[in-house]
Formats: C-alpha cells, sequence, structure tokens
C-alpha cells in the first residue's frame, strides 16, 4: 500500500524525535548514576503511566476506564450494547492491565525487603512535573484542534515503542536487567503492531494540506515534551546540551517500517 508524501512528512519529521527518546533509555542503562533505587523509581513512574495514565477525558485511567466502562455495559448487554463491544472491553482490559503487572513484577524483582512495595492507589500521585507537562500539552491540543488534536495524542502515544524495544535489548546483562527486558518484551509483543498501525492508519484519513500541517506541528510539540519526559522519569540520564542537540535535529531518525505498516492495514 503506498503512503503518500503528507505521510511521508509526518513520519520524517517524528523520527528523529522517536530516536530521541530512545536515546535517553539506552543512556540510562549504563549511565553511573544508575542503581537500585534509580530502578524502582522508573519502574514506578512507569507502573502510575500504565494504570493511571492516558484513559479519557475523566482521567480514570487506562485500568480503570474499561472496568467502569464494562460494569456500566453489563445489563445492557444485547439491549443496546453489542456482546463484541463489551468482548473488545475485556480485551483492552486484560492487556492494560496486564502491562502494569509486567513492570510491577520486574519492580518486585529488583527492590529488596526494605524498599516499599507498590501500591496502584498511590501511585495514582506518583506523576512527575514533565510528565503533567505533557498531559497538559495533549489536552490543550485536543481542546484547541479537536478531532487532529486527538489525532496527535494518539501518533504520539507510546514514542514509536522505544522504551520497550530498547529494554528488550537488556536480557542477559544481569537479573534486574533480564526483569526489566521481561517487562519490556511482554509489552512489546502486544503494543507495537498496534502502534504501528495506529500511525499508519493516519494515511487513509482525507486530511487537506493545512490539517497535514497543524498534526505535523501537534505531533512534534509532543514528542519534544515526551523526551523532557522521559529523561526526568529517568533521572536526567541526558544532558539538556543533548537534549538540545537531539531537539535541533543531531541525530540518526528512527526509521520506520513501511512495509510491516503495511501489512497491518492489508
Amino acid at each position: 500500500m503506498p503512503f503518500g508524501a503528507p505521510f511521508r512528512g509526518l513520519v520524517t519529521a517524528n523520527a528523529p524525535l522517536w530516536a530521541g527518546e530512545a536515546e535517553a533509555f539506552r543512556t540510562y542503562w549504563d549511565w553511573p548514576e544508575r542503581n537500585r533505587e534509580s530502578d524502582l523509581c522508573w519502574l514506578a513512574r512507569q507502573c502510575h503511566k500504565e494504570f493511571w495514565g492516558g484513559g479519557d477525558a475523566k482521567r480514570r485511567g487506562l485500568f480503570a476506564a474499561p472496568l467502569e466502562d464494562m460494569s456500566a455495559a453489563f445489563e445492557k448487554i444485547g439491549r443496546g450494547v453489542s456482546r463484541h463491544r463489551v468482548l473488545a472491553m475485556a480485551a483492552q482490559l486484560y492487556q492494560e492491565f496486564s502491562h502494569y503487572c509486567a513492570f510491577a513484577d520486574a519492580y518486585d524483582a529488583i527492590k529488596t525487603e526494605t524498599d516499599a512495595g507498590l501500591d496502584p492507589w498511590r501511585l495514582k500521585d506518583g506523576s512527575w512535573p514533565e510528565n503533567d507537562e505533557l498531559s497538559k500539552l495533549r489536552a490543550r491540543h485536543r481542546e484547541q484542534y479537536g478531532e487532529i488534536g486527538r489525532r496527535a495524542h494518539k501518533l504520539t502515544e507510546g514514542g514509536y515503542c522505544g522504551l520497550f524495544r530498547e529494554g528488550m535489548a537488556l536480557k542477559g546483562r544481569s537479573a534486574a536487567d533480564d526483569a526489566i527486558a521481561a517487562a519490556c518484551t511482554k509489552v512489546h509483543a502486544d503494543e507495537f503492531g498496534h502502534m504501528l498501525a495506529g500511525i499508519a492508519d493516519i494515511a487513509h484519513e482525507p486530511l487537506s494540506a493545512d490539517d497535514w500541517a497543524v498534526l505535523s506541528d501537534l505531533t512534534t510539540a509532543q514528542m519534544r515534551q515526551r523526551i523532557h519526559m522521559r529523561n526526568a522519569q529517568f533521572g536526567y540520564p541526558l544532558s539538556e546540551a543533548r537534549i538540545l542537540e537531539i531537539l535541533a535535529g543531531e541525530i540518526e531518525p528512527i526509521s520506520f517500517d513501511y512495509e510491516q505498516a503495511a501489512r497491518f492495514l492489508a
């Protein structure tokens, strides 16, 4: 399936920023300041994102939202609510909760008896300023630009699976790295195809030249903030000077898999 010039331009604009987010992870893995405590910190923050992040306008979180929707739909199955719609809710609930469990399992594998355990209700307040700024930016884009803003949020969610892809490469280095690699492998298996198809699906949309330009502006703004968010999540392994270089395009872009994306949309 051909991808037109506007879509390829969108990918070209975002690919260096996908690479920048991935660089933050790679730098952290071998960073001299990395230790058990820093691993537990970023894992707890990732668990916050998996349990409470995203979600919907009511900020119910990725787990609570489908759970509440399923409960509300239960008595309406066959009476205005399709059983297949409820099945899709159940599948989403399982997948989202399994991602939280994967990173929580990695946390438990790394912590010692003296380290605090995870409590998802305490994690609700476990965000950090750069993550909050990303949430606010996306909310402004959705409010100001409607469907294009929602598209931009969807397209930047996951950052081309950089964390999961880079985390998988840790397998075999140490017990802690194996625990992280196992979590990232699980989530990557679930998310990469969805992410790729979600990005490529925009190629079908009948967007005007102005729409494509706005979408490019919004996604790159969100991805720039994602780099700051990830760098902070991992304790600032990238220097401010390096981040400025990345934002200026001084980095090898991620290579978008057009062939695999076409298979997902066939």
